[in-house]
């Protein structure tokens, strides 16, 4: 049988897989609908400054983020202030 490789991530769950509680009807409903609104389902197109790409990609690096994430992240906090 193959061994398969986790993540640290993965390995953290397993140890601490006893600490989950499962949810109720109520909150797992709410789950959902949160899930469903940060729902990617667009595709925008626009032009930016080199430089502010630049600083924007180097600053989804330091936060350990793909860049299209950290500027989808950024669009959202605006859209809903």
């Amino acid at each position: 049988m193959r061994k398969i490789k986790l993540t640290k991530e993965e390995r953290w769950i397993e140890q601490h897989v006893d600490e989950f509680v499962p949810a109720g009807k109520e909150e797992y409903n709410k789950i959902v609908e949160a899930l469903e609104r940060r729902k990617k389902d667009a595709v925008l197109n626009i032009r930016v400054n080199s430089y502010d790409l630049k600083n924007i990609k180097e600053k989804a690096r330091r936060l350990g983020l793909k860049y299209q994430s950290f500027i989808s992240e950024i669009l959202h906090k605006v859209a809903q202030a």
